[in-house]
């Protein structure tokens, strides 16, 4: 395929991709604008429990990744009506997976609430969200699965519309609840519920709709949840090791102090958001990539392989430069503390140095995600979390301080781009046809 023809198909995945990944944290600002009017009380309870929540809902990603790669597979391989099946075993595993960790969230609320509170009231306005909340989180899975299942076959748009939707709705539902029916916090968790289910609803009707247009049967197959779980269980090990890299290196910016922990959220916070657009990068990676290797098509999908990286490399340089430029300012924009600023300034330095790495260590981590490479993914994520927690941890014995725990963010980047970068450039990952 010619360069221009497929930049803009890289594009036309990416930016409306973009536009729905932040719809999740743009429900969660508007909730945090609501309740923050109740009271200092009522605004840290969401606090606690929205970290509960998005944890749980982080650990599930898998079943968009997972979904993704298998139904773009089948579809490049010419086989819709396998792909569509594909896609309702990862729905019906979203599902089922969902209603599990909701009853466990609702029953677990109390001692949750209590383990991240600041305060008794704290603690009980905590466990009034979550054990309403936790009806909210089979739809999140949901969504996750078919919004997953819809950009294997190149829907990009239906998914940006419905999360739109769901934004403007939760908005209405949470602001009538919380003041007009004077529910307080317990109609910000009841407008949150209502919004997820009608996305939820939404989506997964569209899955179905296109599952009978490609005479797919939408009823529960135990063989395609099997297989889902068992594609899903590697790319879920993979994020679990990230997830503990960030929450180590929570800890260790902690025992450096106030003004480290709270650089440290900033930095974090900038990271996420740069995040975001390379993930869009990454979905682009993962859809392009099993489209062309369903169709049996290698040299296409180095082709592809190559184009997403110079994607992922150019917004790293680009949003690396801008970073560095204005890291006084974007530290400024968080905090006046002189202090906090001081230590936030070379950390997000280090972020802008290393962006460019971490650019391609996402576009090939969507490309391995698309190719099913799940099992190495697992492997290098478990690499990565051997090769950061002893540098961690000798920077918080040794007391080396702050801008060193971002030096050892920088090596993990480093890290994963090596082994990403030699698993790409191997053939043990390019497997053609439709599995």
């Amino acid at each position: 395929m010619p360069i221009p023809s497929l930049d803009r198909r890289i594009l036309a995945i990416t930016l409306p991709a973009f536009a729905a990944l932040i719809c999740e944290p743009l429900m969660l600002m508007a909730d945090t604008a609501i309740v923050g009017h109740l009271g200092r009380a009522e605004l840290a309870a969401l606090g606690a429990a929205s970290t509960i929540l998005t944890t749980i809902v982080g650990l599930c990603v898998f079943l968009a990744y997972g979904s993704t790669a298998t139904v773009a597979r089948h579809q490049g391989a010419g086989e819709p009506r396998r792909a569509l099946e594909s896609a309702l075993g990862g729905v019906w595993l979203a599902l089922l997976i969902g209603v599990v960790l909701g009853v466990l969230a609702a029953l677990t609320a109390g001692p949750l609430g209590g383990a991240l509170a600041s305060s008794a009231q704290v603690a009980d306005l905590t466990t009034q969200y979550l054990t309403i909340a936790a009806a909210s989180i089979p739809a999140v899975l949901l969504v996750l699965a078919a919004t997953g299942a819809l950009r294997g076959v190149l829907d990009l748009r239906t998914p940006l519309m419905v999360m739109i939707a769901a934004n403007v709705l939760n908005v209405v539902l949470t602001v009538a609840l919380v003041y007009g029916a004077d529910l307080g916090i317990r109609g910000a968790a009841l407008g949150l519920v209502l919004a997820q289910w009608a996305a939820a609803l939404a989506l997964v009707g569209q899955v179905v709709r296109r599952s009978r247009a490609a005479q797919a049967s939408a009823r529960l197959q135990w063989a395609d949840v099997v297989r889902a779980g068992h594609d899903g269980v590697p790319l879920l090990l993979r994020t679990l090791s990230l997830r503990a890299v960030l929450l180590l290196a929570t800890l260790v910016a902690a025992g450096f102090g106030d003004a480290s922990l709270a650089a440290h959220q900033i930095a974090t916070t900038i990271v996420m958001l740069l995040a975001f657009a390379l993930d869009a990068f990454a979905i682009a990676a993962q859809t392009l990539t099993g489209h062309s290797l369903g169709a049996g098509d290698a040299e296409g999908t180095r082709h592809v392989t190559r184009r997403v990286i110079a994607w992922g490399l150019g917004f790293g340089i680009v949003s690396g430069v801008l970073l560095a430029v204005t890291s006084p300012w974007v530290a400024r924009a968080f905090t006046p503390d002189a202090d906090v600023r001081a230590a936030a300034i070379p950390a997000l330095l280090i972020v802008a140095l290393i962006q460019p790495v971490s650019g391609v260590v996402f576009v090939l981590d969507g490309v391995l995600i698309g190719a099913g490479d799940g099992v190495y993914l697992a492997w290098a994520g478990l690499v990565t979390l051997l090769v950061y927690t002893p540098v961690a941890l000798l920077i918080r014995e040794t007391e080396a301080g702050f801008t060193w725990l971002w030096a050892a963010y920088a090596l993990f980047q480093a890290t994963r781009w090596v082994t990403l970068w030699l698993r790409q450039r191997g053939d043990r990952w390019l497997v053609l046809g439709a599995r």
